[in-house]
């Protein structure tokens, strides 16, 4: 792999990253209900999630889920389902409370990196978008398991910080939204936001 297609490879990871889907509909959610600290670690738990997707891709597992529709039907409807409980419950549990009560009704940092592991490795679409097109920028006369990794660890750094973009800049709108009387809301916001990634990932289709 040279230079030049390792560049082209991390301007479409740019690309890629800045484009929202529900991974960063996840993340925006986290930084409205839970603030900086938690969507940062949201942010986080979607980087290892990327990683063992593309890994998996890499190495076949992508060529199996894209030919088989109930492979994809159940890792689409598990990370749905999670965002789907975790919006609603966010949504329902936020009443009009005091600041410091909403503040211990937030989504905690270790939740929210779970939760986008999940959401990373369980995004058939996305996988699916590494095995049909990250093969591309892949050398045959050269080491395989070498440029997979280099590929790997380029677009996950890429998308970690788009990622990161969206992090802070929602968790900066949430600050200047933190009056008692508009934070019941932007939290209800977030578990919206939350329950939107959710919908959108049960819509992806091969």
């Amino acid at each position: 792999m040279t230079f030049s297609v390792w560049l082209a490879f991390a301007a479409a990871s740019v690309v890629m990253g800045l484009i929202p889907g529900p991974g960063v509909a996840a993340i925006v959610g986290y930084a409205l209900g839970s603030g900086r600290k938690t969507a940062l670690a949201s942010v986080a738990g979607m980087t290892v999630g990327n990683a063992i997707a593309m890994t998996l891709s890499l190495v076949g597992v992508g060529a199996l889920l894209a030919a088989s529709a109930l492979a994809f039907s159940a890792l689409k409807w598990i990370g749905a389902l999670y965002l789907i409980v975790l919006g609603l419950y966010t949504f329902f549990k936020t009443s009009r409370a005091t600041s410091a009560e909403l503040k211990i009704d937030a989504i905690s940092p270790r939740t929210a990196f779970l939760g986008n592991v999940a959401v990373g490795v369980f995004h058939p679409k996305t996988i699916i978008f590494y095995v049909t097109f990250v093969p591309h920028f892949i050398d045959a006369n050269g080491s395989y398991p070498l440029q997979a990794a280099v590929l790997t660890v380029t677009f996950c750094l890429i998308v970690a910080g788009t990622d990161a973009g969206y992090a802070l800049a929602a968790s900066a709108a949430r600050s200047l939204l933190s009056r008692s009387d508009v934070a019941v809301w932007t939290k209800r916001a977030s578990g919206g936001v939350l329950v939107a990634a959710g919908v959108a990932t049960a819509a992806a289709k091969t």
